[in-house]
């Protein structure tokens, strides 16, 4: 039950970042600080809606989680390099699976598990898009399994630990991207000209780290009494 909602939000991650770049293409610097607001507003509705909020506004802001004005503050900072500075920077495209992937690998969810919903989503992710088929189906089962060795649960547990450690991941994972390329490809031309690509994916990819974490925790909640012992936090592996 488990693995199959992940496949269910990795399928429709995948189809939103299908899409996406339609958004970033037409986004301009108004928009961008209209998407800020909204994304402060959001995450200010949550602090304010909290079960039980710090006392002093010093513990208050302490406690202010970024979950969606990060990628906004993302967004605004490259339209306004594009828009305003005239620098050219490459689009600020997240890989919406990698959080759910890197979440079953620091919560050491099983390698059966884990290993099939990577394999899944990247197999999709080669089918949806323009790479070679196997590229992603490769990159995205290695990335969970170096996650779930890498032994970082309890890391992971706050909100810039999330980001650190899925970007570091995501570079790892171009990294291996472009080395497969540079091996395994008929032209040249590609891996060199993918690489200066890598940097802002892995800026936009951390900045919905804390989202991704979050859809994740809650589907491995919803799941906890269905699944019993099969696996993942709280389970036998």
């Amino acid at each position: 039950m488990r693995s199959f909602a992940f496949l269910g939000v990795g399928a429709a991650a995948l189809l939103l970042q299908s899409n996406l770049y339609r958004v970033l293409d037409v986004m301009t610097v108004l928009m961008a600080l209209l998407l800020l607001v909204v994304g402060i507003a959001m995450d200010l509705r949550h602090l304010v809606s909290g079960r039980s909020p710090a006392p002093g506004r010093a513990r208050i802001l302490a406690s202010f989680r970024p979950d969606f004005s990060l990628p906004a503050a993302v967004v605004l900072g490259h339209s306004l390099l594009v828009s305003l500075a005239h620098v050219h920077v490459a689009r600020p495209m997240p890989a919406l699976v990698l959080p759910l992937i890197l979440f079953m690998g620091v919560h050491e969810y099983s390698l059966a598990r884990g290993a099939s919903v990577a394999f899944a989503l990247g197999y999709a992710t080669d089918v949806l898009g323009i790479a070679p088929v196997g590229l992603y189906t490769f990159t995205y089962v290695a990335t969970f399994v170096l996650s779930r060795a890498a032994g970082v649960r309890l890391a992971a547990q706050t909100l810039w630990m999330q980001v650190l450690l899925v970007g570091a991941f995501t570079l790892l994972q171009s990294t291996m991207v472009l080395v497969l390329l540079a091996i395994f490809g008929h032209d040249a031309w590609v891996p060199r000209s993918l690489y200066p690509l890598a940097l802002p994916h892995a800026i936009a990819t951390a900045s919905i780290a804390p989202i991704g974490f979050r859809i994740a925790q809650a589907i491995h909640a919803a799941t906890t009494t269905t699944t019993g012992a099969d696996g993942g936090v709280g389970g036998s592996r």
